[in-house]
C-alpha cells in the first residue's frame, strides 16, 4: 500500500534562508568591495580581577546576538567610532584600546533590501560604567556573560573564534 504522504518537499518560489539567496547572485554580492565597521568587544572583571565577562546584545532587526557595532564617523578615529557605538547600543562607557583586537566578516542586510559584505573591525573596551539611559535603551537585550557563552551565542565563526581567545590588555595603550 502506497503511502499518501510525499516525501518531496514543497518548492518556494523565494528561497527563505539568505544564503541561498546569495548562491543565486553572487556576483551581485561581491560586486562592491567590503564594507568598514568598527565594533567593541566590552569586558569587565569579576572575582577580584581573576575572571571576566564580555557583553554581547541583540540586534534590532534580526534579534541575533551580536557585539556593539556601527559604520565609520567623519572626525572619529576607528576606536573612537567603536566607544561611540558601545555607548548608544549598550549604554557602557570605559576605556577603549586604540589598536584592533581582531575583525571578522559577516554579510549586513540593508535597509533597501541589498546585502552586503562587511569587515569589522573590533577594539576592546573595559567598561567602568554602565548608563542606565542610553539612545538604543529598549531596542535590545543585553547579557553579561563568559567567552565561551558568547561564543556560543553569536553566528559569525570568526568572531566566535575572537570571543573564546580574548584575553584581556592590562596596560591600556
Amino acid at each position: 500500500m502506497k503511502s499518501k504522504k510525499s516525501d518531496a518537499k514543497p518548492v518556494s518560489p523565494k528561497p527563505a534562508h539568505l544564503l541561498q539567496q546569495l548562491a543565486r547572485t553572487p556576483k551581485q554580492l561581491f560586486a562592491e568591495a567590503f564594507r568598514n565597521q568598527y565594533g567593541a568587544l566590552c569586558f569587565r572583571y569579576i572575582d577580584g580581577g581573576y575572571g571576566f565577562e564580555i557583553l554581547v546584545i541583540t540586534s534590532r532587526n534580526s534579534g541575533r546576538w551580536i557585539l556593539p557595532k556601527g559604520w565609520p564617523m567623519k572626525g572619529k578615529e576607528p576606536h573612537e567610532a567603536a566607544e561611540i557605538e558601545a555607548r548608544q547600543e549598550a549604554g557602557v562607557c570605559g576605556k577603549v584600546w586604540r589598536s584592533a583586537i581582531g575583525r571578522y566578516t559577516y554579510l549586513k542586510d540593508l535597509d533597501d533590501g541589498r546585502v552586503v559584505p562587511c569587515l569589522v573591525e573590533i577594539f576592546q573596551l573595559e567598561v567602568k560604567e554602565v548608563r542606565i539611559n542610553f539612545k538604543e535603551r529598549g531596542q535590545r537585550r543585553l547579557e553579561w556573560m563568559s567567552p565561551d557563552e558568547a561564543a556560543r551565542r553569536v553566528r559569525e565563526i570568526e568572531l566566535k573564534s575572537l570571543l573564546v581567545n580574548f584575553e584581556p590588555r592590562r596596560e591600556r595603550e
